[in-house]
């Protein structure tokens, strides 16, 4: 019963260990060729807006109800997606995720564990909203064809909170190729 105690302990250190050395992450949702349905794909454009400032930058300047463009990439935790809405983190393309590394074979390089320190000042919440301002009720990733570490360029009003967080409701976004 030691021993056995002892190996799920010593397991359990050794994948801790691992951390951001594990294997390399595939994505489970692979529908991406196919089109996104008429009603959402009413939200992505076919070029990039003008304008657009990167993650820091728009945390820095931008006031609440403020009209921004905003460049980042998806991620910033182990899952950037809020379940069941049109709703997800990123973070300020001048962090690294852990796939940007040579060598670091992270299984989840959208987390940027190693960026933990600069993480907190360089994301933004995106939250996809109608013409009511509702959030759309969909996943992400199936409704828009998005996926981890991907560069999007959202069109939306910043939100602030009461800790200086930022939230764009978007009414519009692009996706870098």
């Amino acid at each position: 019963m030691k021993t056995i105690l002892s190996f799920g302990l010593l397991t359990a250190l050794t994948l801790f260990a691992v951390g951001c050395t594990g294997t390399k992450h595939t994505t489970t949702i692979d529908n991406h060729d196919a089109a996104p349905s008429p009603e959402m794909a009413k939200y992505l454009l076919d070029s990039e807006p003008e304008g657009g400032q990167e993650v820091i930058a728009v945390r820095e300047s931008a006031k609440d109800d403020e009209e921004v463009t905003i460049v980042g990439r998806i991620g910033g935790s182990a899952d950037p997606w809020v379940d069941g809405r049109v709703a997800f983190s990123i973070v300020d393309p001048s962090l690294k995720a852990c796939s940007d590394i040579p060598g670091d074979a992270c299984a989840v390089p959208w987390d940027y564990c190693c960026e933990t320190d600069k993480l907190p000042g360089a994301t933004a919440l995106i939250k996809v909203v109608d013409e009511n301002g509702d959030v759309l009720k969909a996943d992400a990733r199936e409704a828009l064809k998005l996926d981890e570490l991907q560069t999007v360029v959202v069109h939306g009003k910043a939100q602030r909170d009461a800790e200086g967080n930022l939230t764009v409701l978007a009414d519009r976004l692009y996706v870098r190729k």
